[in-house]
């Protein structure tokens, strides 16, 4: 072997070295955690209901929302079931699958829920202590985009024990002042509401998606968090959930405001 063929074997060899080199640097950026290690596992954020659950829980029912979005694309019982999947996901608080409640709808013949006496009749039906009754206000997969309009009745003597947490003085200044109403009975209007608009373009909204997301995806795949902005089935779940937890603060605040009466009845 010549020099000239010794010196050019020389340079060859270093060429493919310095190739297997560089395809097993992209190998590893493309392999998700193969850099880093395993991505750090982390507990999503889990709703809280306000009952004192060393009676037991509180058991839901979750009427049929009604679509009211104005396109067909929305399906309502598809709504339903990620309301119910949401407030199961909750601690101190149970719901009812959405065929139990249809199916007492049906052996009632109840085409729906329209007045209190219905509520009242269909919880007596199904031995639930509330009624979540709603709407899906507005659809757009391709945004997306979704409204949810959560309310809530309860059962007389239901739903209104206070925990023994410690009240947040920030909720209770921005309270109304008036006396609270009486909860114990299905009234005109249910005990608590809740309505979200959620456009999937607004920040805000983004950023309640990424911090559902947290706890509930693989960090380490290519969207991310965005995989709830890209599937309108996984926005759903999420805005299943932002509405839940809407109505369990709403909860909070309620049982607050009727702690604090108790507390100071010559007030009242």
């Amino acid at each position: 072997m010549t020099i000239a063929q010794l010196m050019l074997e020389v340079r060859t060899r270093g060429a493919m070295n310095g190739l297997r080199a560089l395809a097993a640097g992209v190998l590893a950026l493309a392999i998700p955690g193969c850099a880093q290690g395993p991505a750090k596992m982390v507990p999503p954020q889990t709703l809280v209901a306000p009952y004192d659950a060393s009676r037991g829980e509180v058991l839901w029912a979750v009427v049929p929302l009604r679509n009211e979005s104005g396109t067909s694309q929305a399906d309502p019982l598809a709504i339903s079931d990620q309301v119910v999947a949401a407030i199961e996901e909750a601690r101190g608080i149970r719901a009812l699958p959405l065929n139990r409640t249809m199916e007492a709808m049906r052996a009632l013949k109840m085409g729906g829920v329209g007045s209190p006496a219905d509520a009242r009749k269909l919880a007596q039906a199904l031995g639930v202590d509330g009624l979540v009754l709603g709407s899906v206000t507005a659809y757009e997969p391709y945004e997306p985009t979704i409204g949810l309009s959560l309310a809530l009745f309860a059962r007389p003597g239901a739903m209104q024990t206070v925990t023994k947490d410690p009240l947040d003085v920030r909720k209770l200044a921005a309270m109304p002042a008036e006396a609270p109403r009486d909860p114990g009975a299905f009234q005109e209007a249910p005990v608590s509401v809740f309505t979200a608009h959620l456009d999937g373009k607004n920040h805000q909204v983004l950023l309640d998606v990424k911090a559902y997301a947290e706890g509930r995806h693989d960090p380490g795949s290519a969207l991310n968090w965005k995989r709830y902005t890209a599937s309108m089935e996984l926005y759903t779940q999420f805005a299943a959930n932002h509405a839940v937890g809407g109505l369990l603060e709403q909860e909070w605040m309620r049982l607050a405001r009727l702690g604090a009466a108790r507390e100071r009845p010559e007030e009242r």
